[in-house]
């Protein structure tokens, strides 16, 4: 049985601020458990949700030597949904109200977890095979496991791998700084390994020590080789080439389903689901006080509120399409303060149009992906996305720029050949988005028949964990096998 410790800096149930978390708290569950062991390793931090604590169980405490500082390490244990976690425990690294706070303490926050990793699994018992990293806070794992712990028997022939969820992150910071956090050997501190632009780059050493390196989509995977896409690591990205593999994301099909969700008002399923969807959308307006109006084009938005994200273009669409459209507008999400004000400005002048919410709701989302015709998503760039394939999943046509992710999923729709599930737009721009839009608002207004091919297309499509999870056994594999 080929052993797998995913190592993450977040996890659903218990702690999430994006996408990443519900990547390696989803996929575990999707590997054949006969010849697999996956568990997943991630801090203990004092803002997780506190209903899981009486759920851990304390299994050994040791201490790390982080160049000159000694620091406590303690390791709990659960099991969730048939899945062994493990949480790193060190309430100076981990308290506060947030995984994350800025990035002076977060370099040495995650050296720290890193090294913590590697020296927990003898004291575990655990000697796993490959090493799946993810994203720049455990990018020193492949680094430490090469240079400071190879000596040891213990960890020879551990295979690394580092998933890349987005590369605009990297954990850059001050050299000599870092060197004095990690206490990495001065001499790997250069452009071949862990320099980048005179800073330390966490993202650039896990790429360059790792035994393969993949990240969340087929598309992205080649983007991040351009200028373009490659935020300053185009170079070192094409030199990884023969290593770098784009596999594409998955969703929980358990957690996303609209025929059990129990936080949707009325569950439905493919066959019903216009009725359905039009129940949904009767409870959303209520509960949210827009007009009762089952006739309205109902456009939702669950995202974070980023320039990434294409909150520019969507800025600039509102003044026009709003006053055009019979067209509804539901929004989550939060982030940059000037995309929040816009949302609460456009909605004191269309109350009627637009109902944001700020923050994050579960429930609210769900009711979301249930209620509305159409999800827009007019991504600056996309590594994947999840809320794509959610949408689908419950029926409802994305709106998508096409780049990574968006891409790779979403179809577009031919009128000529009834093909595709959703609608795609090229280049960034926001003339292009709202031609897109006013497309498929015209689609749905005018040829019913057509919109609800494209409702029965979009369900039919797979974004189950299954066909991801098989990629990644054919890579643990091989990795295994050198």
């Amino acid at each position: 049985m080929k052993k797998v410790l995913l190592v993450s800096s977040e996890a659903v149930p218990y702690v999430k601020t994006g996408g990443l978390a519900d990547v390696v708290g989803s996929l575990p569950k999707y590997f054949n458990k006969d010849e697999y062991d996956v568990r997943v390793i991630i801090p203990k931090y004092a803002c997780m949700d506190s209903s899981f604590l009486p759920k851990l169980r304390f299994l050994c405490h040791f201490y790390v030597n982080l160049n000159w500082r000694r620091q406590y390490v303690g390791i709990f244990e659960t099991e969730y949904h048939g899945v062994h976690f493990y949480l790193v425990d060190n309430e100076f690294y981990f308290a506060g109200d947030a995984p994350y706070h800025n990035i002076y303490e977060d370099v040495e926050k995650f050296a720290y977890f890193s090294k913590a990793v590697l020296a927990s699994l003898p004291y575990i018992d655990f000697a796993p095979d490959i090493l799946h990293c993810n994203d720049w806070q455990t990018g020193l794992v492949p680094v430490y496991l090469r240079t400071m712990f190879g000596d040891d028997n213990f960890y020879a022939g551990i295979k690394t791998v580092f998933t890349i969820h987005n590369l605009q992150y990297q954990g850059r910071w001050r050299i000599r700084e870092v060197m004095d956090i990690t206490g990495l050997p001065e001499q790997i501190f250069n452009a071949k390994e862990l320099e980048s632009y005179g800073e330390a780059n966490y993202l650039k050493g896990g790429v360059v020590y790792a035994d393969y390196v993949t990240t969340v989509s087929p598309t992205y995977a080649h983007e991040i080789t351009t200028v373009e896409g490659g935020e300053g690591l185009s170079g070192l990205m094409c030199a990884k080439r023969n290593k770098l593999r784009g596999i594409l994301n998955g969703i929980d099909y358990e957690e996303y389903n609209p025929q059990t969700d129990p936080y949707i008002p009325v569950n439905y399923i493919r066959k019903d689901a216009l009725v359905g969807k039009k129940r949904n959308k009767t409870a959303l307006q209520k509960e949210l006080g827009l007009p009762v109006k089952d006739d309205v084009f109902m456009l939702g938005i669950v995202s974070r509120m980023t320039s990434q994200k294409g909150f520019d273009l969507i800025s600039y669409a509102l003044e026009e399409l709003l006053p055009e459209l019979k067209i509804q507008m539901v929004v989550i999400g939060s982030g940059e303060g000037q995309y929040e004000n816009m949302f609460r400005s456009f909605q004191s002048r269309y109350p009627e149009k637009l109902n944001v919410y700020i923050g994050y709701s579960e429930e609210r989302s769900h009711k979301v992906y249930a209620a509305c015709d159409a999800l827009l998503m007019p991504s600056m760039f996309e590594p994947c996305g999840l809320s794509q394939m959610i949408s689908m999943r419950y029926g409802t046509i994305p709106i998508v720029r096409e780049t990574g992710g968006l891409k790779d999923t979403v179809e577009p729709y031919n009128e000529f050949e009834n093909t595709g599930c959703g609608f795609s737009f090229a280049n960034f721009n926001a003339q292009e988005m709202m031609e897109i839009i006013r497309y498929a608002y015209e689609v749905y207004e005018e040829r019913k028949d057509d919109w609800h091919g494209l409702v029965n297309r979009a369900m039919d499509r797979n974004f189950s964990w299954n066909a991801s999870a098989r990629e990644y056994e054919k890579l643990y594999d091989k990795l295994t096998e050198l």
